[in-house]
């Protein structure tokens, strides 16, 4: 069972998402995420296991690859796919309450920024990381961000901008969300900030890649 497993985490690792899918060459015609962790499943592995043993690890190995520019972010994407192709199986049971979820993350891209990669590249690495996701998508105002936290009290909320000119967006909707929701963590990235910034704007945590905020999160959650 430790093989399938290890298997499953190499297939996340590598960006196989299934059976079908072409990437990466050298796994063609091999079982990807999708088949495996529905086996590990059906073995009768217990689903935590799936996600602490397999899922979790594996984007711990894929974070800490691009964070030492090992890979890039096309292949952290194919990794996050794989990563979410495997979740979907664990969906019914993080829904029945079988499988604790460390908490909740809100995130979006903030008012008048339409870029979502770095984002999305965050939200699925936080999910892998055994975290419920709200994603609001882009170009999210503040009330949008507030009205989301009202709605899962005690939820942690990542702010994402990639433009300079949407950087001062940033700074209403963190002062919104402290102003109705004073004990909320918020964590904010993007290519242009810097953690001065956040620290001028009321911000939590800043981390210059996806990793550091799983990193965050995870100490958050202990």
């Amino acid at each position: 069972m430790d093989t399938l497993l290890t298997k499953l985490g190499e297939a996340v690792e590598a960006g196989k998402v299934d059976k079908n899918s072409p990437y990466p060459p050298q796994m063609k015609g091999q079982d990807g995420a999708d088949e495996l962790a529905g086996q590990v499943l059906a073995n009768g592995v217990a689903p935590t296991a799936l996600l602490t043993e397999a899922l979790v690890p594996a984007m711990d190995r894929v974070g800490q690859k691009f964070s030492e520019n090992k890979i890039f972010v096309p292949q952290m994407l194919m990794s996050a796919k794989a990563m979410g192709a495997a979740m979907q199986h664990l969906k019914p049971f993080f829904q029945s309450g079988d499988v604790k979820t460390k908490g909740t993350f809100i995130i979006g891209t903030v008012k008048g920024d339409l870029h979502d990669i770095g984002k999305n590249l965050v939200a699925m690495m936080v999910e892998g990381g055994g975290w419920t996701i709200i994603d609001l998508g882009v170009d999210v105002n503040e009330d949008t961000f507030s009205q989301a936290v009202s709605e899962n009290p005690g939820a942690v909320v990542g702010l994402s901008a990639l433009l300079t000119t949407t950087m001062a967006n940033m700074e209403a909707i963190v002062k919104k969300i402290k102003e109705t929701h004073p004990d909320t963590t918020i964590l904010v990235g993007g290519a242009p900030l810097t953690d001065d910034f956040r620290s001028k704007i009321g911000a939590d945590f800043y981390s210059p890649d996806p990793r550091g905020a799983v990193e965050y999160l995870k100490e958050l959650a202990a």
